[in-house]
């Protein structure tokens, strides 16, 4: 079975820093693209970034300059690197995980980040 599992979330200050991690286990994590979502507290979920497998990277525009994705395939870990926090970014992050060729779309279980001062 696919695990997925976010860590790093917390307790930020506005203007501050978080960096989340996701580790994958039991899954080729190289040949997916892996992307970062979160689910505001009015129960949106949004894509906030997104890497292919060859590295290609988009952003929401709300995080564009603040936040950066990257991966680590020979760790088969996931970062978001999120700078200069804003309240609004206060939410549940999810970690993703699709592969579209075999209908592959793994989740973990989510992390709270809350920006507040």
């Amino acid at each position: 079975q696919v695990l997925l599992v976010e860590s790093g979330g917390g307790l930020a200050q506005p203007g501050g820093s978080l960096r989340l991690s996701c580790t994958a286990s039991r899954m080729a994590f190289s040949i997916y693209t892996v992307a970062w979502y979160r689910q505001t507290p009015d129960d949106k979920r949004e894509l906030v970034a997104r890497i292919t497998n060859n590295g290609t990277t988009d952003y929401a525009d709300s995080v564009r300059g603040r936040f950066t994705i990257s991966r680590d395939d020979a760790r088969n870990s996931l970062y978001l690197q999120m700078n200069s926090l804003k309240p609004e970014d206060t939410a549940v992050y999810y970690c993703n995980a699709k592969y579209t060729p075999i209908s592959h779309d793994f989740w973990g279980q989510g992390t709270q980040v809350t920006v507040a001062s």
